[in-house]
């Protein structure tokens, strides 16, 4: 298991997505944004599906502007021809995401060579079970194990306000979870933002555009070290 990051502080409010749950799309490529217009194809394509909550939907924000379109942009300008899917449904929970993940697999035209995944913070920011959320991501990974799929997770953390008891069963599941399948693990993505409310939306929740632009950027190393060597062969 490859780990990313070391989170060092914690976030009280900023930890999930509470709207209404959209009904999900059919997964589709993400729109070409002018920085990846303008870039030259390089190398074998890398689908890769961006599978999660509003926090990868963008939700709030301007078409390319959210987490796909401006990873997208990200890996193209390391010259890797990347090609993200945007697989995201605002309001999911991590069992919600377990239930639909197979049709958004199956409705891919070819299967993805990697798959980046941020689910959990609707079953925190709900006071869900941590067990419900560990048997739904368990399921999720397996999945992708079943496909011969990659995996870089997106963890989350729990919020201070739950209590320490919560946050002992809810933390360590993603970490455990990625080292039992294997999968590269980003330790609490959304640290970019901490302490920076430029980087919020007015609903103290989502990232602005300048926050998902952070959050890409502390990202992308893990991304990029997670495709697989054999795309295109």
């Amino acid at each position: 298991m490859k780990v990313y990051g070391v989170p060092i502080l914690m976030l009280a409010l900023l930890a999930g997505c509470g709207e209404a749950r959209q009904p999900a799309p059919e997964p589709t490529g993400v729109a070409a944004t002018p920085e990846t217009a303008d870039l030259p194809v390089m190398g074998p394509e890398v689908r890769i599906l961006a599978f999660g909550d509003s926090l990868l939907a963008g939700y709030g924000l301007k078409p390319g502007e959210g987490y796909p379109a401006r990873l997208e942009a990200a890996l193209r300008a390391r010259g890797i021809n990347a090609r993200l899917i945007d697989a995201a449904v605002s309001g999911d929970t991590s069992q919600a995401g377990a239930q639909r993940l197979a049709f958004a697999l199956d409705a891919q035209e070819a299967k993805p060579d990697l798959a980046v995944i941020s689910l959990g913070g609707n079953d925190m920011l709900r006071g869900l079970p941590p067990e419900e959320t560990r048997k739904s991501m368990d399921a999720i990974l397996s999945e992708f194990d079943k496909r011969g799929i990659e995996v870089v997770v997106l963890s989350m953390l729990a919020a201070p306000n739950l209590g320490k008891d919560y946050a002992d069963r809810f933390n360590p599941i993603y970490p455990a979870l990625a080292k039992a399948h294997g999968d590269t693990l980003v330790p609490f993505f959304m640290q970019p933002l901490l302490d920076k409310p430029e980087l919020v939306q007015a609903d103290k929740v989502h990232p602005t555009a300048q926050g998902v632009e952070e959050m890409v950027a502390s990202t992308v190393d893990a991304v990029a070290g997670a495709i697989p060597d054999n795309v295109g062969k």
